[in-house]
């Protein structure tokens, strides 16, 4: 304890020094909000093995029993995503008021149109009229089951594709996907907001019908203002400038979700930061300058989305909002009238210089104490593990149907 004070008071007294103040910092900080998704909570796997848990959960009031524990010792973690039908409950009401009980909310809401062999050749962008009907009627319940839960945003991931030259007209699904979506937007009450995300590749291996950024921006402007681009930080080909997609969304005004997340080669199901935590800072530094420009409306919806394959599921979310509260920290710290002077005065190694500054400054004594002051404990992870929660619930657990997000692996 007396450790990070001592280091807070340095960092502390350097920032006074640089003219930052510090309690606004706290305050931005303190106002974080990070969704949790229901399915990071459940067992996982690839497409050859799930590796079960026996402390991860079986059910959806479990995944909310075990998302309580994030936000118990993170604070900023106050709702979670819910996936239909891998969280199907008969009555979306008492789910809501279980969730409150535990000091949640219920957050976006995401349909499922990749797990039903009518999906093969597509679901809104199918060539069988029948089918488009039976994937809208989903995206439709999921919109009663926002209404009742008190939800704002559907969060829409398209799998449809194709998987072979020639397979369908690549034209003729774009027109059924402009179809199907107008449909799915009339029906969604103001202010609630449908956010489509892309995926430049899979489960079609030839061509996505929402493959990138451009294709989502696009459907979204024809649709109308509630219509928002979400970004997953796994769906984009290596290399990516991820951060510059997310400065001309926000300029467009388009941004309206993130999915927080780590790749190392096709997907999205690592530690939030734990690749490329150079890359997070720089998206986050888009993000603060975006909140911090008078002129920009910034309503973006911050969700973590992973499903580790072998890693305790509390701890590894627990990882993962602190490395989304570092690099958040970090981009609050940067010294933007510099910035803006080196940039304007074309000084490269200065105006690179200034953002690296921020990126390297440890800012675990300054998180450490702003969850002092929000009356947490200063390490979350370490606090959760010394709880014995995730030791209760293996017990508990131990023996019960497994649970996931809806495949049993080889």
């Amino acid at each position: 304890m007396a450790t990070f004070k001592a280091a807070y008071q340095v960092l502390a007294d350097s920032l006074a020094e640089r003219g930052v103040d510090i309690s606004a910092v706290k305050k931005a900080l303190k106002a974080q909000w990070i969704e949790t998704p229901s399915w990071g909570y459940a067992d996982s796997g690839t497409r050859f093995k799930v590796f079960r848990q026996t402390g991860a959960a079986h059910t959806t009031k479990e995944k909310l029993q075990d998302a309580a524990q994030v936000h118990k010792y993170t604070g900023v973690a106050p709702s979670v995503a819910l996936h239909i039908p891998w969280d199907k409950v008969d009555d979306y009401a008492e789910l809501s008021a279980y969730a409150a009980s535990l000091g949640l909310k219920l957050g976006a809401i995401n349909p499922n149109l990749f797990q039903d062999n009518d999906y093969m050749l597509g679901s809104l962008c199918s060539p069988s009229a029948s089918i488009r009907r039976k994937a809208l009627d989903h995206c439709l319940e999921c919109v009663e089951i926002a209404k009742t839960v008190g939800s704002n945003n559907i969060s829409l991931w398209l799998a449809d594709g194709i998987s072979s030259p020639g397979q369908d007209d690549f034209r003729d699904r774009k027109h059924r996907l402009q179809d199907t979506l107008h449909e799915l937007y009339a029906a969604m009450p103001n202010p609630m907001r449908l956010l489509i995300e892309y995926k430049f590749f899979e489960p079609a291996f030839y061509a996505t019908d929402l493959g990138d950024w451009a294709s989502s921006i696009l459907q979204a402007q024809k649709l109308g203002p509630r219509a928002m681009v979400l970004v997953d930080l796994g769906h984009h080909p290596l290399g990516t400038n991820i951060e510059q997609i997310v400065a001309f969304l926000i300029d467009e005004g388009r941004l309206g979700g993130f999915h927080f997340n780590n790749k190392k080669f096709a997907d999205d199901d690592l530690t939030v930061g734990s690749i490329n935590p150079y890359e997070l800072f720089l998206i986050y530094n888009e993000l603060v300058a975006g909140e911090q420009d008078p002129a920009v409306n910034m309503d973006v919806a911050y969700m973590i989305d992973e499903s580790v394959n072998i890693k305790p599921k509390i701890a590894s979310m627990i990882q993962s909002v602190v490395n989304v509260q570092e690099a958040y920290a970090r981009a609050l710290l940067v010294d933007r009238k510099t910035l803006k002077e080196a940039q304007a005065s074309g000084d490269v190694v200065k105006a690179e210089e200034t953002v690296l500054s921020a990126y390297r400054l440890d800012v675990r004594p300054l998180l450490a104490a702003v969850r002092e002051e929000m009356g947490l404990a200063p390490d979350p992870l370490a606090a959760y593990q010394a709880s014995g929660y995730y030791e209760k619930v293996c017990q508990e657990r131990a023996g019960t149907a497994a649970g996931g997000y809806g495949f049993d692996g080889a």
